[in-house]
This record gives C-alpha cells, sequence and structure tokens, in this order.
C-alpha cells in the first residue's frame, strides 16, 4: 500500500514538473521576438530603470547576470526616470560598463524622461535613442533642505545640538546656514557635478568644454538633444532592440528577454489611492533624505 502512494506521489511530481516546465516554455516562447530561438541561442536583454533611482541592488544583479550569460549578446536599457541619489546613479552606470567590457553592446532607450540622472545612466551606452518629445537633459546637482527656525521659536520649541565636528550639523533645519557651510555644499555639489560633466563627455566622446555650455540643468527635448549630439538617433524602443542586434550581429528581429517586474507595495499602493510622491530631495520632513545629493529634473 506504501508501494503504491509512493509511485503515485512520484508521477504527481512528475506531471507537475512537466506542466510547470512546459509553461516555462510558453511564457518564454511569448517574451522571444523569434519564435525557436526563444529559449535557446542568442539574444538581446532588456532592462527597465524605472521612477527615482534610490535603491538599485536587483537592477546591478540583472546587469550582472546578463554580463555572464553567454546567451545574452546585447543589452538595450529602457529609461523613464527623472533622476534620482547620486550614488546609485553611479552603480547602474558602471555597471553598463562592465557590460560593454564584457564585449556585449549596450544600447539605452530614453522614455517619457530620461534626465538628470536618468540621463546620467544613458551616457554608459554604446548609443543612445530617443523619442522627438522626450524629456532628457538636466545636468546638474541639487541639495535641498528646510530651515523651520521661526516656526520653532512660534511654537516655543528650542532645537538642542551636543555635536563634535564644527560641520556634524551642516544642514540642521533648525538653525539659519552660515555663509562658511553653504561654501562647504557648494564645493560639495560642484565636485559631482564636474563629475557628471566629465561622464556626459567621456560617453558621448564630446570636448569637456562643449558638454559644460548645457550642462547648466536645463531640459532638452530629444529634437533638441540630438541636436547637441546628446543622443545618437530618434527612434522607438524597437528600433533601439534592432540597433542592439546589429551591433551584435544577430539577425533582425532579434529573440528578446524581457526586463523582470519587480512587485512593489509602494506602487500598489499609488496605483490604489493615486498617491504622488513630489522629489523627495525637496521634502523637509525627512531628514534621512535632505542630506543626500540628488540628480534630478
Amino acid at each position: 500500500m506504501k508501494s503504491r502512494a509512493a509511485r503515485v506521489l512520484a508521477a504527481t511530481v512528475v506531471i507537475y514538473v512537466g506542466v510547470a516546465a512546459l509553461f516555462l516554455m510558453l511564457g518564454s516562447a511569448r517574451r522571444g521576438d523569434a519564435g525557436g530561438q526563444a529559449l535557446f541561442g542568442p539574444r538581446v536583454a532588456i532592462v527597465e530603470v524605472e521612477g527615482m533611482i534610490l535603491e538599485v541592488d536587483d537592477l546591478v544583479r540583472e546587469l550582472r547576470a546578463h554580463r555572464e550569460n553567454p546567451q545574452i549578446k546585447a543589452v538595450v536599457i529602457r529609461i523613464n526616470s527623472p533622476g534620482g541619489v547620486v550614488g546609485p546613479t553611479q552603480e547602474i552606470h558602471q555597471a553598463l560598463m562592465r557590460v560593454r567590457e564584457a564585449g556585449k553592446p549596450v544600447v539605452a532607450s530614453l522614455g517619457s524622461v530620461a534626465a538628470s540622472g536618468g540621463y546620467y545612466t544613458a551616457v554608459a551606452a554604446d548609443r543612445i535613442f530617443a523619442n522627438p518629445g522626450t524629456l532628457t537633459g538636466s545636468i546638474g546637482v541639487i541639495m535641498q533642505m528646510a530651515n523651520v527656525e521661526n516656526l520653532f521659536k512660534k511654537v516655543g520649541v528650542e532645537y538642542v545640538v551636543v555635536k563634535a565636528g564644527s560641520y556634524k550639523d551642516l544642514g540642521s533645519f533648525s538653525r539659519a546656514m552660515t555663509a562658511e557651510e553653504r561654501r562647504v555644499l557648494q564645493t560639495l555639489l560642484d565636485d559631482v557635478h564636474a563629475q557628471f560633466i566629465d561622464a556626459v563627455a567621456q560617453g558621448r566622446k564630446l570636448d569637456r568644454a562643449d558638454v559644460v555650455k548645457f550642462s547648466d540643468g536645463r531640459v532638452f527635448s530629444g529634437v533638441q538633444a540630438k541636436d547637441l549630439r546628446m543622443v545618437d538617433t530618434l527612434g522607438s524602443l524597437e528600433d533601439a532592440v534592432n540597433e542592439a542586434a546589429k551591433l551584435a550581429g544577430l539577425p533582425l528581429p532579434p529573440a528578446v528577454i524581457r526586463p523582470t517586474k519587480r512587485f512593489s507595495i509602494f506602487d500598489l499602493v499609488r496605483s490604489q489611492i493615486g498617491f504622488h510622491l513630489p522629489g523627495l530631495g525637496a521634502a523637509p520632513g525627512l531628514p534621512t533624505f535632505r542630506t543626500l545629493l540628488y540628480l534630478m529634473d
């Protein structure tokens, strides 16, 4: 009796695994554009940068996996982002450069917005595609802090700070900023801004002096960006995928690996109640964020 039960269980497991494998094959076939090449053979991978650039560990791991996968011959980075925090933005930039160093072409496709940190990410690519109405550029750095000293005085609140190090409470919202503190922060922002300009000049193979001329925080349309050589071609995501395939020597249309969809509680809540969080760099009530440098539109 036990032997029969074991056989039934084994058969059930085999059937379950077989059905799961079939669904996996069908799903992969739907994701691919070249039928039989969907599961095996050379492919182009699409990776998405969506929304504020804050935490990028999953995205960097995804890029590393594509870099190490011999079946992935090229990567398209699809960008819909107004920017974000400097450090994570630079991590994406470095991850894309490593993909290129592994001998795999990278093509950037700019969606509705690819500004500031979004554009910083794009300049790591071999080619950049933008729609005519894409908003891009905004090459600049911003740090925003609130000063609620007068409010504290009105409600009778005394904010006490004990510190070791004259600049340890730099940017405190409980008092006005001194001229020397402003100088220190301005020097910091200028340094990061220079890093941004250097990345654009190197990535786009432009003279640095020419990049400086349009690195004042202005936003450009895709057409304007093409005239400034900030992007290579006006075209869609499909055009970018085909260009990536050509650079990799693949036939058209190529088999494609679609981007991994990640579940986000914040996105779920926002979609249900219509909540919108403005640029975090401007949020006066969040001390965790107020000292971060942002590459934002």
